[in-house]
């Protein structure tokens, strides 16, 4: 399986040049999966409600569209970030579009800085979609650094977990390859570049997009400042085995009953 992220800086609110830039990006790749940014088509730094409103689409608006009719010209699998609308709610959420045209959505679940004024935390939960015969789970962005996002994914079956972001702070870009190891899958970080200063909030997004490996070996990553494209083979199988050592494996070693306390209230 090919697998890949596609990093860039998108224009804040110009969401038909973003998607075309986003066409140009993929072109005529060759990849079974990519991954795009959170909020890849409209931007990030939302300052009013009135933009978000503006600027959101239902699962079934322009964005969407778009995204299948390059997922059914390129037969590549696509996950990518949009501010979803849905009746009252606004969502930073994330869609999953085949070839076929089946699309399933991810809703961001920890939201992130000012993200609390504009989005409803999401009611998704974490689920994991068949991609073929490859199980493929989502989260977004600041749901990294919650170690039970991926844990979650992982215990349902997920081998690739991707992770459109839009990251600000230094962390996550080094963590992944954690993430890949405590829970042995393969994951897919697709950062943003450029920077968004409006209304007082000035962000300078990190790029650093990379995708880990089971092994925590870090299998590509992209530069800070600049568009990336990256795609690497894998074999979805190896996130199968869970082994760490003959004598452990990360799975069944677990003693759920001991763990009780980090669910509480």
């Amino acid at each position: 399986m090919k697998i890949g992220f596609v990093q860039f800086n998108p224009i804040f609110g110009q969401v038909d040049k973003n998607l075309a830039r986003i066409e140009k990006l993929i072109g005529h790749c060759r990849a079974d999966l990519l991954v795009l940014p959170e909020l890849c088509t409209t931007g990030y730094n939302f300052i009013s409600q009135k933009e978000v409103l503006a600027l959101s689409e239902t699962v079934q608006g322009k964005t969407v569209n778009y995204f299948r009719g390059i997922s059914q010209r390129t037969k590549i699998n696509i996950v990518a970030g949009f501010a979803e609308k849905d009746g009252s709610k606004i969502y930073n959420s994330a869609v999953l579009v085949r070839p076929g045209g089946k699309v399933d959505v991810y809703r961001k679940t920890h939201l992130f800085g000012n993200e609390k004024k504009y989005f409803s935390p999401g009611n998704t939960g974490f689920k994991v979609f068949s991609v073929g015969r490859v199980k493929i789970g989502m989260m977004i962005c600041f749901d990294w650094i919650f170690p039970e996002a991926t844990r979650t994914l992982a215990l349902q079956g997920a081998q690739v977990i991707c992770h459109p972001a839009n990251l600000v702070l230094p962390y996550c870009p080094d963590s992944m390859p954690v993430r890949a190891l405590e829970n042995r899958v393969f994951t897919v970080t697709a950062n943003r570049t450029g920077r968004e200063n409006r209304g007082g909030n000035d962000l300078k997004f990190i790029g650093q997009s990379v995708i880990a490996g089971p092994d925590s070996r870090m299998l590509s990553r992209a530069p800070v400042a600049k568009e990336a494209v990256s795609i690497i083979e894998i074999d979805p199988a190896l996130a199968d085995n869970k082994r760490i050592t003959p004598e452990n494996d990360l799975f069944r070693d677990r003693r759920p009953a001991f763990y009780k306390g980090i669910i509480r209230k």
